[in-house]
């Protein structure tokens, strides 16, 4: 019993610096402060008619009518049944927001060290050395929580699958299983697709290694647990992934059957997101020296520099103190090739001297691996500035071109080097490798990365013209003001340059000393971290602070309704709004109040943007009229919000008599050029086996009206003396989607692009929409099946286990 407490002793340090740390980074949190997030609060907007479903009918919608005209809500919003992963999460992540992320940062890169058999005291400052990098820190600050959430146990599934490459594969088999599915539960496919890459790389070198060494039965058998481990966990998720794979079909991540672009020329035809948009954020080659030296590009699109900057003395006499200082506060400091850039992915100058003191230090398969992670993730991330790799990666390596943002597949460098750096720490300090060896490793690690800052110390103001992309703006602004702005990029720079320099002579310096013995372990380990610590934290507290927190209450209603919101909720019934005076289709805030035409999502479905780009943005009002938008808010010439009612729009529901057959897609989409909403309809004849009308009878006698709805639910009520074509202003979206005329299963089409269509029979009827997705049901049905597996596999092996132990 002594022994298992004594065992456990350094997992209780851990997490109790690991909690002390947390909390005390994100120290408001403590006075029920929340952090503002801008994506969380976008989320908000979009979630809270899901939310208010929940709590009045307490169960899921599984769709939502506040965004987009209607979409699923498998990405945005959705609770599973049976989901017991999430609840285990929830019990890892006990803090509060988001300590309990950079607490699962610490906790997780601790354990993977723990595996790989590193002391505990190097393991909790190896992994508070990790959480503390600051691209992990910045995505926290703008609300990108489902990538931290997927981040964070990144390193728990590496550990779970080196335990079976050691041969503990029963633990390796439940760690592993247990960390897949808290991955793949993160819900953010992104990041989980790119630890894949990390995996692959793994694998290859752990296979070629096995085959030297006459290891592939072995091999083999690791391979085995590891697939049957990998499995579970994907069943264990199977609602999400099932759903989430149905959704991604009809998404803008899916296939497009648009041949033509929207001013008619020929379309490139991908299965994907396109070349320009998945690039769009290319790290710059250049800008890689980031992650070395903090602000080697500037920093951030907005930078405080304070009154000493010479944009703040340039503008002081030119424009009045409140101007100066507030374009002084958000100076465009970076200088880069990406678009918007909150903050550098500084890794640690400390770091990144410790990676490269591991490249001469550590030998063996990990090095391999680490080196050959991060060599590959920072090629990957320079994207269109390295054409030839990420266009074979986007046109031939499966689902690499449905994620955008190829600069963020750095995230596997900023987990390879801290742990390749912490590998050479561990050796540095074994007994086991001669001092000489040490001394000439620690020399030319310090002679290429001290020399590299030294070189930017004094000649870097000279190398570099410091312009950025939206230079030319500034420079017509005021004359003078971009080249103040540029003094201060030179600035920046220098001083940032002579920071890392120190960093680096400073950590040298106690692996020195303590080469010749001045110096304890244990005491390096503790200045090391102090340096370390400095070094991340203070960078980070420039972009993520505790001004960045607001009450508790502001976060959670963070959208106060104006006198335009009020005067449009007096209207009760069912229609949408179209708030031009916000980014239409980048819009959480109006979804807060109505049902809106736009959105904030990065996966919408493919042909809402379609009918967005093709129609929407022209202005079509036949288009707007036929997505029922009641309301318009939009800004006046004189600045001021103001909004439009829309006497025109369609209704809810209404009969149309004239039926437009098409082939294809594009005569769809360009049908709407001239389509007259209320009395025509198009539709796509290649998905119609019934023989529909072209022209139906008009009954000036004939109604139909909406009777009742909610968000997976819509009655309505019909009375006609002939047979009818109905057209709804609702989203179609076939799986799930069911209709029913009179309690009866019928059949619907998708008319207008994207809305419903329905033949209805001469009477009075019954019709209803109900959105009874199977998906959910047979996620369900897996997903129960994989638990009781995994549990009745674990005890298996675990008797198994002891039953060989006591043989």
């Amino acid at each position: 019993m002594k022994e298992i407490f004594k065992s456990i002793i350094p997992f209780i340090i851990a997490i109790g610096i690991f909690i002390i740390v947390s909390v005390a980074y994100f120290s408001p949190v403590l006075e029920g402060k929340k952090l503002y997030q801008n994506d969380i609060k976008q989320f908000i907007g979009m979630a809270k008619a899901i939310n208010d479903f929940r709590a009045e009918y307490h169960t899921e919608p599984y769709w939502t009518d506040a965004a987009f005209s209607g979409m699923p809500t498998y990405n945005l919003s959705a609770l599973y049944p049976h989901d017991y992963i999430k609840k285990v999460d929830k019990i890892i992540r006990f803090l509060p927001r988001p300590a309990d992320y950079l607490f699962l940062y610490f906790l997780s890169f601790f354990i993977l060290l723990i595996v790989l058999k590193i002391d505990y005291k190097l393991a909790i400052l190896g992994a508070l050395a990790f959480g503390f990098s600051t691209y992990y820190i910045i995505i926290l600050g703008v609300g990108h929580n489902a990538k931290a959430h997927a981040i964070g146990y990144m390193p728990l599934v590496l550990a779970g699958i080196l335990l079976v490459l050691q041969k503990k594969r029963y633990l390796g088999f439940v760690l592993t299983a247990l960390a897949m599915s808290l991955e793949i539960n993160a819900s953010h496919p992104q990041m989980t697709y790119y630890l894949l890459f990390a995996v692959l790389i793994l694998g290859i070198i752990y296979a070629i290694d096995a085959f030297k060494e006459h290891q592939l039965k072995s091999f083999s058998k690791s391979i085995i647990v590891l697939i049957a481990a990998v499995i579970l966990a994907v069943g264990t998720n199977a609602t999400s992934l099932l759903a989430t794979k149905e959704y991604a079909k009809y998404s803008t991540r899916g296939k497009s059957e648009l041949t033509i672009n929207t001013n008619g020329s020929k379309k490139i035809a991908s299965n994907g997101l396109s070349k320009d948009y998945i690039t769009t954020y290319s790290y710059g080659i250049l800008e890689t020296f980031d992650l070395f030296i903090p602000r080697f590009m500037g920093g951030g699109n907005r930078e405080n520099l304070g009154f000493d900057s010479n944009i703040y003395k340039f503008l002081k006499g030119k424009v009045n103190p409140s101007q100066a200082k507030q374009f002084t506060e958000n100076a465009p400091m970076y200088w880069g090739k990406q678009p918007i850039v909150e903050a550098p992915a500084y890794i640690g100058a400390i770091l990144i001297f410790l990676f490269v003191l591991g490249l001469f230090l550590v030998k063996g398969k990990l090095k391999k691996w680490l080196v050959g992670v991060v060599i590959f993730s920072i090629l990957l991330s320079w994207g269109k500035n390295l054409d030839f790799l990420t266009n074979f990666f986007i046109d031939y390596v499966p689902l690499y071109n449905k994620f955008r943002a190829v600069s963020s597949i750095q995230v596997l460098a900023e987990l390879a080097i801290p742990l390749l750096g912490i590998l050479a720490l561990k050796d540095f300090f074994s007994d086991k490798i001669a001092v000489d060896i040490k001394l000439k490793a620690l020399k030319k690690s310090l002679f290429i990365t001290g020399g590299l800052a030294l070189i930017f110390v004094l000649f870097g103001s000279n190398l570099f013209a410091f312009e950025g992309l939206n230079d030319s703006g500034y420079a017509k602004l005021i004359p003078g003001l971009l080249d103040a702005i540029i003094a201060d990029r030179k600035a920046i720079f220098f001083s940032d340059s002579l920071r890392t320099l120190v960093l680096v002579v400073l950590a040298a310096s106690v692996l020195f000393f303590f080469i010749k013995e001045k110096l304890s372990k244990n005491i390096s380990v503790i200045i090391l971290g102090v340096l370390i610590l400095f070094d991340l934290v203070s960078v980070d507290k420039k972009y993520v602070n505790n001004d960045d927190f607001l009450s508790a209450r502001k976060i959670n209603h963070p959208f106060i309704a104006s006198e335009i919101d009020k005067e449009i909720l007096k209207d009760t019934s069912y229609y949408r709004v179209a708030n031009y005076a916000a980014s239409l289709m980048n819009d959480g805030s109006t979804s807060y109040f109505h049902k809106s035409i736009g959105g904030y999502h990065a996966a919408k479905l493919g042909r809402y943007q379609e009918l967005f780009d093709y129609q929407i943005a022209k202005n079509n009002m036949e288009v707007l009229n036929m997505l029922n938008t009641k309301y318009f808010i939009f800004t006046n010439d004189n600045g001021q919000e103001v909004y439009q009612p829309n006497k025109n729009a369609n209704g809810n529901v209404w009969f149309v008599h004239h039926l437009k057959f098409v082939t294809n897609a594009n005569d769809e989409i360009l049908g709407l050029d001239s389509l007259r909403t209320k009395s025509e309809a198009i539709l796509d004849k290649r998905f119609i086996k019934e023989n529909l009308l072209n022209t139906y009878k008009i009954d000036t006698t004939a109604s139909i009206k909406l009777i009742f709805h909610k968000l997976n639910e819509l009655n309505y009520r019909s009375e006609a003396n002939k047979k009818q074509f109905t057209v709804f202003s609702e989203i179609y979206y076939k799986n799930g989607w069911n209709a029913y005329l009179d309690g009866k299963l019928a059949k619907y089409y998708r008319v207008d692009y994207v809305l419903r269509g329905m033949e209805i029979p001469k009477g009075k009827h019954n019709i209803t929409f109900k959105f009874e997705p199977t998906v959910i049901k047979t996620g369900t049905i897996i997903m129960v099946v994989s638990y009781t597996l995994l549990i009745l596999i674990v005890i298996g092996f675990y008797f198994l286990r002891r039953k060989r132990l006591t043989n």
